[in-house]
């Protein structure tokens, strides 16, 4: 069988690379002709553990093979991004768009399957807008929604490992994907519709979402009664069914920080609690920036200067690259904005340059710096002292 991946990025590439590493010819396919490149050159553009070694031994093997447009393949895999709107109704247009793409390749008996986060309904109207493409093969594609669930960092592993949800359109096509998937996953496939597996991948992401919302409220309400948080959740922990999340400076990502919003969206009425703990983690990013920016200004009334301020963190997790849709990144961003001519020193150990700002190695800007700020618990951080004459705001639990 020979597949082909639309979208190169955080999930495409990895689940590419795994497939080719069990014997499936892969085409891969992104519009950035420099992702294109430096795929085909063994080159990894996201950081992975462990992946860039296995993406050298696929492209040297010519089990994986990138372009800027599809390909003839077997089974063809929406892995594209599934942003929202600005008033955060769902995305679809990058689905649509690489459907569009694949449509005049594909043949009777291929399969096409959506791992990108979609709406509930999503499968269908790509289904329909294939078919109305070429009408011919109506009722002769087998057409999935198969989301991923993987944790950035890890994904070797749980690309392999981790259980799938595999949602046909009908049973023959939730047959056909799974075929497919059991080529390389060791985790259970477990079967449905469609549009039940969409709504999972939704409900899990939302259910995270507000279980930290749950820890981030408290967070709240402790910095104002004088309780230490990081204590409290320990002690109440204690509770053999009690499991409270820590609670950080807000949720990013592309799966927490967006998923919610593609079930608020169609069902605003149903989904209060979800709605909430959406606005509850967006305002704690706002809360952390006004921390900062109120440090800031206590500090240049007693000390009669501008303080120096670290902020330690832009990744949306720890120990990884990622900045989509980062807390981190929006407080740094506001306080820089409110703070215009604050001397600033940004870290972010895992990446080496970004286009806005001017990164300091960590160690250099914990010494440097007056205040420093824990936006995200990268593993190095944890090894710098806790010292008395610097002001510490720690939201990841550094020192927890």
């Amino acid at each position: 069988m020979k597949a082909c991946f639309m979208g190169l990025g955080y999930i495409g590439l990895p689940t590419a690379i795994i497939a080719a590493k069990h014997g499936v010819d892969v085409v891969g396919v992104d519009i950035n002709s420099q992702v294109v490149e430096m795929t085909n050159a063994g080159h990894l553009h996201i950081v992975e553990p462990g992946m860039e070694e296995m993406l050298q031994e696929v492209v040297s093997q010519g089990k994986l093979k990138a372009y800027t447009q599809p390909q003839v393949c077997d089974a063809y895999f929406m892995v594209v991004p599934t942003p929202f709107k600005g008033n955060h109704e769902p995305d679809i247009s990058y689905v649509e768009a690489a459907t569009r793409a694949v449509a005049p390749l594909l043949k009777d008996g291929d399969l096409y399957v959506i791992e990108s986060t979609s709406p509930v309904g999503t499968t269908d109207k790509m289904a329909e807008l294939i078919f109305s493409l070429r009408p011919e093969l109506n009722g002769k594609l087998h057409i999935a929604y198969c989301p991923e669930r993987v944790l950035p960092g890890n994904v070797i592993y749980e690309l392999v490992h981790n259980d799938r949800v595999i949602g046909g359109r009908d049973e023959a096509s939730t047959d056909a994907a799974t075929a497919f998937y059991s080529q390389f996953v060791k985790g259970t496939l477990h079967r449905t519709n469609c549009k039940t597996a969409e709504m999972c991948k939704l409900t899990e992401n939302s259910s995270r979402d507000v279980q930290i919302a749950f820890a981030n409220e408290l967070s709240l309400i402790c910095d104002k009664a004088g309780i230490n948080v990081w204590e409290l959740i320990r002690l109440a922990n204690k509770h053999p069914r009690v499991n409270i999340l820590w609670p950080g400076c807000g949720v990013g990502g592309h799966c927490i920080a967006v998923d919610p919003y593609f079930i608020t969206a169609d069902f605003p009425v149903e989904s209060q609690l979800i709605a909430k703990a959406r606005e509850i983690n967006n305002y704690k990013a706002f809360w952390c920036a006004e921390k900062i920016e109120n440090a800031m200004l206590k500090f240049e009334l007693k000390h009669q200067r501008k303080p120096r301020v670290a902020m330690m963190g832009l990744a949306f997790k720890p120990d990884i690259d990622d900045l989509r849709e980062s807390p981190a990144k929006y407080i740094v961003s506001k306080v820089m904005q409110s703070c215009h001519d604050a001397d600033i020193l940004v870290v972010e150990p895992n990446v080496s340059e970004h286009n806005v700002f001017k990164l300091t190695p960590y160690e250099e800007a914990y010494e440097k710096a007056d205040i420093v700020a824990f936006l995200t618990a990268h593993a190095p951080f944890k090894s710098l002292p806790r010292r008395d004459d610097k002001i510490i705001l720690d939201f990841c639990g550094i020192y927890k």
